[in-house]
């Protein structure tokens, strides 16, 4: 009857002979970890201002609401109170709108700068790693070759 072989003692001669850097592994998670870090400190800061933004604007537009629900002497005096309010409410639309603008701007140029830096370290990394795998690859060669 055949025996099969092993492969197992063969396996472990082929891993030996290429070796894996943990390192560079363990690198690349920091990095990434790093990166993921940065990214939810950005947004976080966005969302709160956000929040406050849209605090403020809540506050400001009861104050109005609250002028335009006292009692007016004459009738006229209730559509003016309501122009007042239509107005006033457009002119913080907008600056408001401005205002979140500005944030959303500030994130987009915060995530690119963050991207653009981590892509750097990647580049980075990825050289040095290849570097080694080259240099323990060529070492591996050269100590079968001698065998």
């Amino acid at each position: 009857m055949a025996k099969t072989q092993d492969f197992t003692a063969v396996m472990k001669d082929m891993m030996g002979a290429f070796p894996v850097d943990t390192a560079a592994m363990q690198d690349a998670f920091k990095t990434s970890a790093t990166l993921n870090e940065k990214m939810s400190k950005v947004a976080l800061e966005a969302a709160a201002k956000s929040n406050d933004l849209s605090a403020k604007w809540t506050k400001d537009t009861l104050a109005k609401v609250t002028e335009l629900t006292k009692v007016k002497e004459d009738p006229a005096d209730y559509t003016k109170a309501m122009t007042d309010f239509a107005s006033a409410s457009a002119e913080t639309a907008a600056e408001h709108m401005a205002a979140f603008a500005e944030i959303a701007k500030k994130v987009q140029m915060e995530t690119v700068e963050l991207m653009m830096a981590a892509g750097k370290d990647v580049a980075e990394e990825a050289t040095a790693a290849v570097k080694k795998a080259t240099n323990d690859v060529t070492t591996a060669a050269k100590k079968a070759a001698a065998k």
